[in-house]
């Protein structure tokens, strides 16, 4: 049984024959003509999520993994800011979300009418794009909306993915239903085209990299992907460029250089010109590494080129002189003929460096107390080759970016906008549609904060969740300013002393904690024993004074 109204027919029919099939729906009365079709047609996967905020990283996650557009539907009023978080984090990491936020009739809005407000909109700072569906089934108003709707789903897959926002006025009646299947409709498509660039843009581009001695090459937060690791790697064999990248860069190849805050915290004043690029060349999403982008503003390159297929112009370091629409792979493949072979000096510079470094850090952590630094290097080491690893905001992902990476593991987070409110409802998500195992490092307010992502009936057997319960935000403490303020323990810090545990059975999962290294080494036994055949949380505590120190000395210790 599905809606009787048409032009709620018509969008789901858009939708499935754009092999759109992933639904997330929170309940509501308004959005019923929607819940109807999309549940009664047959065609699509729906998942039934109450928390709107919860169910928009949710649905995020889902859309990670499957690296698919998913849906998201909401009934009117305040349901439909609460997808907002999600919605902004989906556009700065270019995910694909479709928003369906039902709607009152427009001369109801403003009119004291129940669960009404401006809907229209309300995403415009962090959407692709935006509309507003007819109410009228007339033929030409059916075609009208149909091709809004064409148009906004092409939108949300088309150059550089990201979200769309389609709000829907409807009239009551909202639940009659008819026995019909959905109907064919027309469909719009934009077919996938690459970026070409002039031949006397290459030799441009050739000429102006064959000048610079030092090429720096920073792979941002971006999605697993073996043509570009591979193709960066043959490409740094001939030209002698460096790159850098974080855990969440997602590549593997020893080549490329990590340990990035380290690295670049250990620099003397007296050597960054040892260790500034001519060249700079970005691609990805953001870096996570204050030092990074303090060094690179103090040592700016005399060029930099941002490649993006969104054409954003993103100047992080203050030195940008070209955006280059096009696949990363596509470019560097392109460049490598057309350049000069070079040597290794600068890359060996680098990596000298690296292993350095390397050493200092896993000497001083095999010797550190029990804190989060330690915790989180263990945990890292304990997870199951061919995991995904998702990192949650604050604190966690700047231990974790510290330490040496799971074997093989792919890396997630929301880096986009950096908030701790859905870290775990996205990693839930992702879980949901992954065949692996999934592990989620974050500290215990950003757990509490969104505790509703375990709310749900999608929580399978491969989710495990790492909280780092230090007492409170120890973020604050570890930057400079805030710990050494009167406000710091209430306003800063949040000192909590919940603990996960009734969490953890209300929800069915299984529950472990340790207080030492003793006890982590024990439970992470269990905690990832093939034997463990439930969702499963690991509660670690520790000390917040003495995981401060022990972040602090190890910087210390680098800068000598």
């Amino acid at each position: 049984m599905i809606s009787t109204k048409k032009h709620i027919r018509q969008l789901a029919a858009i939708l499935h024959a754009k092999a759109i099939e992933n639904i997330v729906i929170s309940p509501g009365s308004r959005s019923g003509p929607l819940v109807h079709t999309f549940a009664g047609s047959g065609k699509f996967n729906c998942r039934s999520i109450v928390d709107e905020r919860s169910a928009g990283y949710f649905a995020l996650g889902l859309a990670q993994a499957t690296q698919k557009p998913v849906v998201l539907v909401c009934s009117s009023g305040t349901a439909t800011l609460n997808f907002a978080p999600a919605v902004a984090e989906a556009f700065y990491q270019n995910i694909p979300l479709v928003v369906l936020t039902a709607d009152r009739p427009d001369y109801w809005i403003n009119q004291g009418e129940n669960q009404t407000l401006r809907q229209n909109n309300i995403y415009r700072d962090f959407c692709k794009k935006e509309v507003v569906l007819p109410m009228g089934e007339s033929e030409k108003e059916l075609w009208f909306a149909g091709r809004l709707i064409n148009e906004t789903l092409n939108s949300a897959v088309w150059g550089a993915p990201g979200p769309v926002h389609i709000n829907i006025p409807l009239e009551e009646p909202l639940h009659d239903l008819l026995e019909e299947e959905l109907t064919a409709v027309k469909i719009i498509g934009v077919p996938k085209t690459k970026a070409v660039l002039p031949e006397s843009e290459w030799e441009t581009l050739a000429a102006t990299f064959n000048r610079s001695e030092k090429v720096l090459i920073l792979c941002g937060q971006q999605n697993p992907n073996q043509q570009l690791e591979s193709t960066l790697a043959a490409f740094v064999e001939k030209s002698g460029a460096v790159v850098l990248k974080e855990h969440l860069g997602n590549l593997n190849h020893p080549q490329f250089v990590e340990n990035i805050d380290l690295q670049i915290t250990s620099l003397l004043p007296e050597a960054s010109e040892k260790y500034r690029p001519d060249l700079l060349i970005t691609l990805g999403g953001t870096f996570v590494s204050k030092p990074l982008k303090q060094f690179l503003r103090l040592n700016k390159p005399a060029n930099h080129w941002h490649l993006t297929l969104a054409g954003q112009h993103y100047d992080t370091y203050q030195s940008l002189t070209q955006v280059i629409e096009m696949e990363p792979a596509e470019f560097f493949r392109g460049l490598s003929e057309k350049i000069n072979s070079n040597s290794n000096d600068f890359s060996n510079v680098w990596k000298e460096k690296e292993q350095q470094i390397i050493e200092i850090r896993d000497s001083f952590i095999s010797q550190a107390e029990f804190s989060d630094l330690t915790v989180i290097n263990r945990v890292l080491k304990a997870v199951p080759e061919n995991s995904v690893v998702h990192l949650g905001n604050s604190s966690p992902v700047r231990y974790a970016l510290v330490c040496a990476g799971a074997q093989n593991a792919e890396y997630f987070g929301n880096r986009g906008t950096s908030g701790i409110d859905g870290s775990l409802s996205t990693a839930a998500g992702f879980a949901s549609a992954s065949e692996k195992l999934n592990t989620v490092i974050l500290g215990d307010l950003s757990f509490f904060y969104d505790s509703n992502a375990l709310w749900n009936n999608y929580i399978g057997q491969n989710l495990r969740v790492v909280v780092v319960h230090n007492g409170g935000g120890n973020i604050f403490g570890m930057i400079k300013g805030p710990g050494d303020s009167p406000a710091f323990n209430p306003f800063f810090f949040a000192e909590n002393r919940a603990s996960a545990a009734g969490i953890a059975q209300t929800f069915g999962l299984d529950y472990f904690r340790a207080e030492n290294e003793s006890e982590l080494t024990e439970k992470l036994q269990e905690f990832y024993s093939p034997d463990q055949k439930k969702a499963a949380v690991l509660e670690v505590f520790t000390d917040a004074g003495t995981s401060v120190k022990t972040f602090r000395d190890l910087f210390k210790l680098v800068k000598k």
